[in-house]
């Protein structure tokens, strides 16, 4: 009986591990950038109970000063109205810088709730 070996060469695990850890660098990168997302879809959410939309980028402002929001401010959001409800949008982009010339950009919109 002639038995094989079956498995991974060095060679292969090598590249599993680089792959692995070039995706957990850019996870590492990017996790901060959807917390940072979620507390302005927060301050949005509790901006949209000002009066006017000074009031409303007022609030927002404010809310972005507590939660160190760096990527937005309160004249970047966009406010309407729906109905009789107050509507607060906001977009903005993201690059996470990867190698050299290469970038991960990273597209954020939302609105409040």
């Amino acid at each position: 009986m002639n038995n094989r070996q079956r498995g991974i060469s060095f060679i292969g695990v090598l590249f599993v591990v680089g792959v692995l850890a070039f995706a957990g660098i850019i996870a590492a990168q990017a996790f901060p950038t959807v917390l940072e997302f979620q507390a302005i879809t927060k301050a949005a959410t509790k901006a949209k109970d000002g009066a006017s939309v000074a009031e409303v980028r007022t609030i927002f402002d404010k809310a972005a000063q507590i939660d160190d929001i760096k990527s937005i401010t309160g004249k970047d959001l966009e406010v309407g109205k729906e109905g009789d409800k107050t509507v607060v949008s906001f977009a903005y982009n993201k690059e996470i810088h990867i190698a050299g010339p290469a970038f991960l950009l990273i597209k954020y919109a939302g609105r409040s709730k």
